[in-house]
């Protein structure tokens, strides 16, 4: 029986790779490709099992990205089009719990990637999906942030992503490389980590609701500003960026709808059938947050004139609703 991932080489329609897809927002872009274009996808990660909602056939690898023989492989096989670089650390937090594993997430498997597309003169568009946090701490009179904004990184996490960034740009400008940069904001939305926020509240609430925590949801700071995109309209965005983008290029992406977290944790609470109290929890507060950062998005929007689609109470809502369902399946597995 061959491997999977020889299984028919000798084909003319697209083929594109999303690394990261059995993640929270790979996932998300695989069911989009899926469901709205005509390419071929294959997943690689670190998940085992990653989580589709779709029947649609999808050929997924599990793989450690800073194997560089393994990722040289992978490329050599599938041959691809397109690789959506959506892998990575994501948490500002994390990053500094472990910033060395943060650094050879963000970095060294980028850098992995990127030089396995040039060794194999592979002839595809790279998106590397960064982050606006390589903006860091940024002076009030450049808010709006645009893209030539300096970056002045105050994270490890922040500092990994402004090195991936650059790392994508001199590929380019080194080797020639069809690459594209997207620095999104924040998004959020069903299958997401608790240690983001709307996760760790929709997760307390769904844990309320069944007895399974008191009545009292735990948090951090409450005044802090932030904008929310679906993490479904991101994707889209991603998918808009392999079309319409200019390679060398990158691009902020955010929705312009700005929210505190006290604003976000009371539409959840109005979405539950529970009264629950309030409580600062002191490890849950963030010493080092980055003030709000506020996104010129007008490059992007002039060649996708994309759009955020999904309010934020719909976002919650299914977030909600995940956290609940997923409770429920956890229950039936233990009983």
């Amino acid at each position: 029986m061959r491997d999977s991932l020889t299984v028919n080489l000798e084909r003319l329609d697209l083929q594109a790779i999303i690394t990261g897809a059995g993640g929270f927002a790979g996932s998300h872009l695989a069911e989009y490709l899926l469901q709205n274009s005509d390419q071929t996808i294959w997943g690689c990660g670190q998940s085992r099992s990653p989580v589709l909602q779709l029947d649609t056939p999808f050929s997924y690898h599990c793989m450690d990205l800073n194997d560089s023989e393994a990722t040289m492989t992978y490329l050599e096989q599938v041959k691809p089009d397109y690789i959506y670089h959506l892998a990575g650390q994501a948490s500002v937090h994390g990053s500094w719990e472990n910033p060395k594993v943060n650094y050879d997430a963000n970095v060294y498997a980028a850098l992995n990637l990127l030089d396995a597309v040039l060794k194999l003169n592979l002839k595809c568009r790279v998106l590397i999906v960064t982050s606006m946090e390589v903006y860091g701490k940024v002076n009030p009179i450049n808010i709006p942030i645009k893209e030539d904004e300096c970056f002045k990184p105050n994270s490890p996490y922040s500092a990994s992503k402004a090195a991936e960034d650059l790392l994508a740009q001199a590929y380019f400008l080194g080797h020639g490389l069809d690459v594209i940069r997207v620095r999104p904001l924040n998004h959020i939305g069903p299958r997401q980590s608790d240690q983001f926020v709307a996760t760790a509240f929709a997760r307390q609430l769904a844990r309320i609701e069944v007895g399974q925590q008191p009545p009292t949801i735990l948090v951090g700071n409450l005044s802090d500003r932030r904008d929310f995109t679906d993490v479904r309209d991101m994707v889209r965005a991603y998918a808009l960026t392999m079309e319409y983008c200019e390679s060398g290029s990158a691009y902020n992406i955010a929705s312009g709808n700005m929210y505190t977290i006290q604003e976000l944790l009371e539409t959840l609470i109005g979405l539950s059938n529970v009264e629950v109290a309030i409580k600062v929890d002191p490890s849950r507060v963030r010493s080092s947050s980055t003030p709000a950062l506020v996104a010129d998005c007008t490059s992007f929007h002039k060649l996708t004139g994309w759009k955020p689609e999904i309010t934020l109470p719909e976002t919650l809502s299914d977030l909600l609703d995940f956290e609940r369902n997923k409770l429920k399946s956890t229950h039936k597995e233990t009983r």
